[in-house]
């Protein structure tokens, strides 16, 4: 056994606490451009789009990220590409939050009043223009509270990868607890910094909701 005292405990966790917000944003990110790409490509009615997206959105929203972070370490591996933690679990996680980003952001455009779809249709806008100037604003605006509200999702979402290798928050706490054999002081720590990532930017997504109804 390791005598760690608790300051050299949260260091350690600090140190990997850094490893699980890079994932976060790679992840978010990520998803973020690969989602809104999926999102442009059904409003444009592209030919196969609306249902190669649908189908693309059902199946990594229906199965479990876990099993999705083996696929994509294994199932490379199997491909001949060896990949590493840190690829495996960026791209898993990144595909994962483009699938619910697609459909929080359609859900947005589509709660914009069809009034101002018909308004832009009258003035012979383009797709583009429509979406830069008309409904693309009033989306955006409705967007922002579930976008950033989703970010918390992907910051828990980051301690699955420690089941493919990669030593974030979680995997380290079970390192810490490997050595020292004290666990309920390291997943104490554990939850205490995954609080104090997630909970500003909680408290920020219900801020801007209640903004932005005050707002309207």
């Amino acid at each position: 056994m390791v005598d760690f005292s608790l300051w050299d405990i949260f260091r350690n966790l600090l140190l990997a606490a850094r490893w699980t917000v890079g994932l976060s944003l790679i992840a978010f990110v990520g998803g973020g451009l690969v989602g809104l790409a999926l999102l442009l490509a059904r409003l444009a009615q592209l030919p196969g789009a609306r249902r190669g997206v649908a189908v693309y959105v059902q199946v990594f929203q229906g199965t479990p990220l876990l099993m999705q972070l083996f696929l994509a370490y294994f199932g490379l591996a199997l491909l001949g590409f060896s990949v590493s933690a840190w690829v495996a679990a960026g791209l898993a996680l990144t595909l994962h939050a483009s699938a619910f980003l697609t459909e929080i952001w359609r859900g947005c455009v589509l709660a914009v009043p069809r009034g101002q779809w018909e308004a832009a249709d009258s003035l012979a806008l383009s797709f583009g223009e429509k979406m830069r100037h008309v409904v693309g604003p009033q989306a955006l605006r409705l967007a922002v509270p579930p976008t950033v509200g989703f970010l918390v999702q992907v910051i828990k979402g980051t301690a699955l990868a420690s089941v493919i290798g990669f030593v974030e928050l979680t995997k380290a706490g079970t390192m810490i607890t490997n050595a020292t054999f004290r666990p309920f002081t390291v997943y104490a720590c554990v939850a205490l910094l995954y609080f104090l990532l997630c909970w500003p930017i909680s408290a920020a997504s219900s801020k801007l909701e209640r903004s932005f109804k005050h707002g309207h």
